[in-house]
């Protein structure tokens, strides 16, 4: 009994990727008889795993969903993923600190002994960083209303802050992909007024009823979602409140300016080769410093403080004796 239990639960973690697995891997994998791996599918039928039966070439057994949770396996390195992402998740998304804690001690009252213990050993505790530039943790229920049309291909209706004063704008948007990035959350969407693709922040939208309108197939920009956020200057960022923020007129194009910006800036275009970067830092030579690492000539600098230590900064590097360097 023993014996078939254990390959029983080998059988569920071959299965629970949710792919179509070919009756002679399964027989190969467990080193048993064809008839044995039917028997064991239906020990797991029983135990409400809906686990059907796929004929035909390229068939054998794949997992599906069910209308219930059944019992679920869990091997060492998906529960340090569960630990680690319920006790993080916080960090990203506001309102859902309970629901996260209650889950991870609802998932550790089934784990076998073992399994309690290395989920006690990630017990972590997420610190913001100043460097981080991150914003403040987003709703998760807009993260739901936007996940969910995005998984059933329904066109969202939204009002949407269109700038840092916050007036609002009706979006109307095929949503594609959410993407987190330097601390924010972003979707790609296509939008049907403007018939072009945007990024928006989710922070700043807010989901209306649902449509129900479904859309086809659009071929992503550059088919790549990711550099398509990190290179999109106008996605919505606003600037962080810094006490020292200035403003300069870089020699970079707008878009390498918006992949590199740290979190908390914001990128205006000046034409194809130039563009306007504003951001901020604990000290007006801390400023300058992240300006410099642009590596680009500068125009427009302002305000005044931050051209002074820039000068500052110059003079300092000036005075570095060939002795001195390394």
């Amino acid at each position: 009994m023993a014996t078939t239990s254990a390959r029983a639960l080998r059988l569920l973690s071959i299965l629970s990727g949710g792919a179509t697995v070919a009756s002679s891997e399964l027989t190969a994998k467990l080193e048993v008889a064809e008839r044995t791996v039917r028997r064991d599918v239906e020990t797991l039928r029983g135990l409400g795993y809906e686990i059907e039966a796929i004929t035909g070439a390229g068939g054998g057994y794949r997992m599906r969903g069910g209308s219930r949770l059944p019992p679920m396996l869990f091997d060492e390195d998906q529960v340090v993923a569960i630990a680690l992402a319920l006790q993080t998740v916080p960090g990203v998304l506001d309102g859902i600190a309970d629901s996260s804690a209650r889950a991870l001690r609802t998932v550790r009252q089934v784990m076998p002994e073992r399994l309690q213990f290395e989920s006690d050993a990630f017990t972590v505790t997420s610190v913001a960083n100043s460097w981080e530039f991150a914003a403040p943790p987003i709703d998760a229920s807009v993260v739901r209303d936007v996940g969910a049309a995005i998984r059933r291909r329904h066109v969202l209706r939204a009002t949407y802050a269109s700038d840092e004063e916050g007036r609002p704008l009706q979006l109307r948007v095929e949503p594609h992909r959410m993407v987190v990035w330097a601390g924010r959350w972003y979707l790609l969407a296509y939008d049907l007024h403007r018939e072009s693709w945007r990024v928006l922040r989710l922070d700043r939208l807010s989901a209306k009823p649902p449509t129900y309108v479904s859309f086809g197939e659009r071929p992503l920009p550059d088919g790549d979602p990711e550099n398509f956020v990190k290179r999109t200057y106008d996605r919505g960022d606003t600037l962080a409140g810094w006490p020292c923020q200035g403003s300069v007129v870089l020699d970079v194009p707008p878009g390498i300016t918006a992949e590199f910006a740290p979190g908390g800036a914001v990128v205006e275009r000046v034409n194809d080769g130039r563009s306007r970067l504003r951001m901020g830092a604990w000290s007006w030579t801390g400023l300058a410093g992240l300006y410099i690492t642009f590596a680009a000539d500068m125009h427009d600098v302002e305000p005044a403080e931050l051209s002074e230590a820039l000068d500052r900064v110059r003079r300092r590097l000036g005075r570095i004796t060939a002795s001195e360097r390394p």
